[in-house]
């Protein structure tokens, strides 16, 4: 923490490029504190240049109301306590509260390191079912060894004094009392500022998402411990497990199966429908003869030579490649094997 005397105060932020983040950062740096942001990248959807995700790119904003930001990937930490999250998961797989408890253990080691006062996050009271709470704040703080030194200025005055505020650091009558799910208030303090391009405010991680999260504990159920090459595969195409040992993706449009050839590693079998629009389609694992079969009948079923009764498949091995006739896959043989949440009828097929 920054000795008293310091000449002028400062504050890291939590930062994922979006309206609350974004706003909290304005509302401290009107008080002429300097702040430099960091925002945290992982695995499951936080990237930069994805506006869809829960960070859009931050560097627009910083250079336009000038303040610092570094970027941090939590890498391996963050995939640790997807696994075996102290306080659970959301709904689907999101571990809402370790994830805010690791990024706040982050930003405290920055915050050590440049002599800042006190951390900023742009949470609002109310507006996350798990993590947004007036009782779960004290718990993540208190986790995250930053007790009394996390502001929220959008929430603040909602909220027990923090220790900037004590210090006469922070004005607590320049801080906001907003709460809820509502954007409205925040997006009029955006005209406020001239803040014109941040993400969506609906946006959330992949882990909140119910198909991606029902592939991501179907690969930690057959790889406890997985590449950063499978957790990427995820976000691709449609996937099928014939076996414990062996999956198979089939790509979804031209961008898609581009992606997948990226990510394909020496040891996968690829196949595609030469001479029509094809998926690319990787077979990744413990390869048989019946898993070839079952990847070149769903790589036909999902090509343009789909109402043949029989279609060629190339088959890629390494250097050699060959083809075989494959009939295109029936719609059980799509619902046996795809990995997805099952509707009850078709559970029963």
């Amino acid at each position: 923490m920054a000795g008293e005397g310091s000449l002028r105060r400062k504050a890291v932020a939590l930062f994922s490029g979006g309206l609350d983040s974004s706003l909290a950062i304005l509302i401290v740096m009107r008080q002429g504190i300097e702040v430099t942001a960091v925002t945290f990248l992982n695995h499951f959807g936080c990237n930069i240049g994805d506006r869809s995700s829960c960070s859009a790119n931050p560097f627009p904003t910083a250079e336009k109301f000038g303040f610092k930001v570094k970027l941090c990937h939590l890498s391996d930490k963050f995939l640790e306590i997807v696994k075996n999250p102290k306080f659970g998961h959301g709904k689907n797989m999101n571990p809402c509260i370790d994830c805010r408890i690791l990024m706040l253990k982050e930003a405290k080691e920055m915050m050590d390191m440049i002599g800042a006062d006190f951390l900023i996050t742009g949470e609002v009271l109310g507006q996350r079912p798990m993590s947004q709470r007036r009782d779960t704040f004290p718990v993540i703080d208190r986790e995250a060894g930053v007790e009394g030194y996390v502001l929220r200025p959008l929430s603040a005055k909602l909220l027990k004094k923090t220790i900037p505020e004590e210090k006469g650091i922070v004005n607590r009558d320049l801080l906001y009392d907003f709460r809820g799910r509502s954007r409205k208030p925040q997006m009029a303090l955006a005209r406020e500022f001239g803040l014109t391009d941040y993400a969506s405010p609906a946006g959330g991680c992949l882990l909140t998402d119910p198909n991606y999260s029902y592939r991501l504990k179907d690969l930690l159920t057959h790889n406890p411990d997985p590449g950063f090459n499978d957790i990427e595969l995820l976000r691709l195409g449609r996937h099928f497990r014939p076996s414990h040992e062996c999956k198979i993706i089939v790509g979804r449009n031209r961008e898609e199966n581009l992606q997948i050839l990226s990510l394909a590693d020496r040891n996968d079998i690829r196949l595609k429908v030469e001479g029509f629009g094809s998926p690319i389609t990787l077979i990744r694992g413990k390869v048989t003869h019946e898993t070839i079969n079952l990847a070149a009948s769903l790589c036909a079923r999902y090509s343009d030579a789909r109402y043949l009764p029989s279609v060629d498949v190339t088959v890629f091995v390494g250097d050699k490649r060959f083809t075989m006739k494959a009939h295109p896959a029936s719609d059980p043989v799509i619902e046996r094997y795809r990995i997805e949440k099952k509707h009850p009828e078709a559970m029963a097929v």
